[in-house]
């Protein structure tokens, strides 16, 4: 980390950059925490009728305790299911109404319902699951597995160490259970609940008639890492901001070395390329017209862990998240031949995509989806901190429809790349690395970003966004 920092903060200053973060600094500091069960979890739960029944770990319930504190002693919080947990008012679904959770533990069912189709989007994830939950006042957030593998892959990760970000908001603890034990803890009024919540949203939270008790002990590792911001002040709006973003770590070193003696992930395509992209970029708007609006260049650590390093930030943002117009982030810049297309991850998200359009018209080419929506990609890199907070939010990622032979020859092309490369050992620096895309893309952003820098305007999410009513409560901070 130390080397990584100390170049890029030299690359910056050669410049004549200025420092990003606080007072002066180049830094700012993420104390990343790790998370590891001392001995199994302890859960009972007491029904109407006063008689209690042990929960075993494992076979019934799976329990970690929330970042505020790896010993979490709960006496009879009642149990609330709240369908998917969801609140989207755009698409008319409330899952909570007025309910008040203070002290309780809601039950909620993983995922999204089927009138969100099938591809995973904010409303399913935990993140949206957890703070609405926290916002109720909830103690305990725990998830109803309704799917069989979904559950053992719950059971799967229930001891292994988990990292998080120190004064992360979330519950006291959170959880998982399945069929059989909400069944028994809930029985004809969670059954009966079920039903209505896969049809609608429940409108409100339906007591279960029982209560938990857990008792968890971890123990924590505090590790000190760091984000790394520069910036270019803007000439005439220096309090708006534009962010290009980029993960600095990869994941580390291998168990076993390779036949050849390695076990270094030096992750060269993931995330070096998006690295140096970001440099390249600073450079590209240092030697141009100065920008009207202040440019900020992050490179975010722990993004391998869990976007650890972007959530910090979106918890404790240096320049305020209602005065930032977007963030452009580059992870894994495309080493392919020249493309028809500019993949973007959540296609139709904001208007962002639509100045990219332009652009990219120009050099003959269209935005298209990244071709795999169930993957839920657009959830999955650091951009996504960004855009839970409100600000609009793209990632581009890599075409497969050639200018030389179409997507039949991209597609097998692009996906021998992630195959061979992604997350493996093999990818390292190599010469015959193809930079013409990530040219044309690097081009895009630089006329992306200095658009919504010279601009008036704010860059607004699509009517049917996900994030349009956390952009909405800070609207009155950009008149």
């Amino acid at each position: 980390e130390r080397l990584t920092l100390e170049y890029l903060q030299a690359q910056y200053e050669a410049m004549g950059l200025e420092p990003g973060g606080r007072d002066g600094s180049w830094l700012q500091p993420v104390d990343l925490v790790r998370f590891t069960p001392e001995r199994p979890p302890v859960a009972t739960w007491t029904g109407a009728d006063g008689v209690s029944h042990d929960l075993t770990s494992g076979a019934d319930i799976t329990l970690r305790a929330g970042p505020a504190d790896p010993v979490v002693k709960v006496s009879d919080a009642p149990l609330v299911f709240a369908g998917y947990g969801i609140v989207a008012p755009e698409r008319g679904w409330d899952d909570y109404g007025s309910t008040d959770l203070t002290g309780k533990v809601v039950v909620i069912l993983r995922g999204q319902p089927e009138s969100m189709g099938a591809d995973p989007n904010f409303y399913g994830s935990g993140e949206h699951k957890t703070q609405e939950a926290l916002k109720r006042g909830a103690v305990g957030v725990i998830s109803l597995q309704d799917v069989e593998g979904r559950w053992r892959r719950a059971v799967g990760g229930a001891n292994r160490p988990v990292m998080t970000v120190k004064g992360a908001r979330d519950a006291r603890f959170t959880g998982s259970i399945n069929m059989a034990t909400g069944a028994a803890i809930g029985g004809d009024v969670l059954a009966q609940a079920l039903a209505r919540a896969k049809t609608a949203g429940l409108g409100g939270g339906v007591d279960l008639g029982a209560r938990l008790s857990v008792d968890i002990a971890e123990k924590t590792e505090v590790i000190h890492s760091n984000n790394l911001l520069a910036k270019i002040t803007g000439t005439t709006r220096p309090d708006e901001y534009v962010f290009y973003s980029a993960h600095w770590d990869h994941v580390g070193k291998a168990r076993e070395k390779n036949e050849a003696g390695d076990d270094v992930f030096n992750g060269a395509w993931d995330n070096a390329s998006g690295t140096a992209g970001l440099i390249e970029m600073a450079r590209a708007f240092k030697n141009g017209p100065a920008p009207e609006r202040t440019v900020v260049f992050l490179h975010v650590t722990a993004e391998e862990q869990g976007l650890l390093g972007s959530e910090a930030y979106a918890a404790d943002p240096v320049y305020p998240l209602a005065k930032t117009a977007a963030d452009i982030n580059i992870d894994m810049l495309p080493f392919t031949p020249a493309t028809r297309d500019v993949a973007v991850f959540g296609v139709g998200k904001s208007e962002l995509e639509d100045i990219l359009g332009r652009f990219a018209a120009v050099q003959g080419r269209t935005v298209t989806g990244d071709g795999y929506p169930e993957e839920g990609f657009y959830y999955r890199s650091d951009h996504f901190n960004f855009a839970a907070g409100g600000v609009p939010a793209l990632m581009p990622w890599s075409g497969r429809d050639f200018v030389e032979g179409g997507i039949e020859a991209g597609k097998p092309y692009y996906e021998a790349q992630m195959a061979r490369y992604y997350h493996k050992l093999t990818d390292e620096w190599r010469a015959d690395y193809d930079f013409t895309a990530a040219l044309q893309n690097l081009d895009l952003l630089y006329r992306l970003g200095l658009t919504v820098a010279d601009s008036t305007t704010w860059p607004a999410w699509k009517p049917t966004a996900e994030f349009n009513a956390i952009r909405d409560a800070s609207a009155a901070e950009r008149r």
